[in-house]
């Protein structure tokens, strides 16, 4: 934990590794309303909040990885992710071991609310202020817990070892006593984009 904790460096991870196949296409790369790559929204709202942000995409996906370069994010890219989320959350903790903690966010998830993703930023500096190591935070809407999901230092070891595609579901699961749900009035939190009928 750092000496002080108002400077405490939170880290932003985008994981953007998916194939999306129910999509049709690379639904990442697949342009919103307002023109911007489903990706890309995703990347400027979580970046609102955690400036230091980084996305953890396939070795092959080469056009998001310029596209969310430029948008101000490090690219980690982790040939082993196509086995599954956990191994890109792993891979995005690895890369930034020394962070006081991380903000989980999807690349499909683009309707979250930046206020929303400030929400669980304050909440991860409020837990480092009071020494809370192995806190949790997430947005809810009513009683159903949404994206993106925060977590603090002391789930480091737990985090950079994850497997498989459940990601860091397992952890939410075995220790709900860790977890703080922050109320919100943002339905973008539930909101992801699998087929192209979510777009509507």
């Amino acid at each position: 934990m750092p000496a002080d904790p108002a400077r405490a460096r939170f880290v932003g991870l985008l994981l953007a590794a998916g194939y999306g196949r129910r999509f049709g296409a690379d639904k990442l790369l697949h342009l919103l309303a307002d023109g911007l790559p489903v990706a890309v929204a995703a990347a400027r709202v979580l970046r609102a909040a955690c400036p230091d942000s980084i996305a953890v995409l396939r070795p092959d996906q080469t056009a998001l990885a310029e596209r969310l370069a430029g948008e101000g994010l490090r690219v980690v890219t982790s040939a082993v992710s196509t086995i599954g989320m956990g191994h890109s959350l792993a891979a995005g903790v690895r890369a930034s071991a020394d962070a006081a903690g991380w903000i989980v966010a999807l690349a499909d998830m683009p309707f979250i609310a930046p206020a929303t993703v400030r929400q669980v930023a304050d909440a991860l500096r409020d837990a480092a202020r009071t020494g809370h190591a192995q806190a949790i935070v997430a947005p809810a809407l009513g009683s159903v817990r949404g994206h993106p999901v925060g977590f603090m230092t002391g789930w480091r070891d737990a985090l950079s070892t994850l497997q498989g595609d459940a990601g860091a579901g397992r952890i939410l699961k075995a220790h709900p006593e860790y977890l703080r749900l922050l109320a919100v009035d943002d339905a973008g939190i539930l909101r992801d984009i699998d087929i192209p009928g979510d777009l509507g």
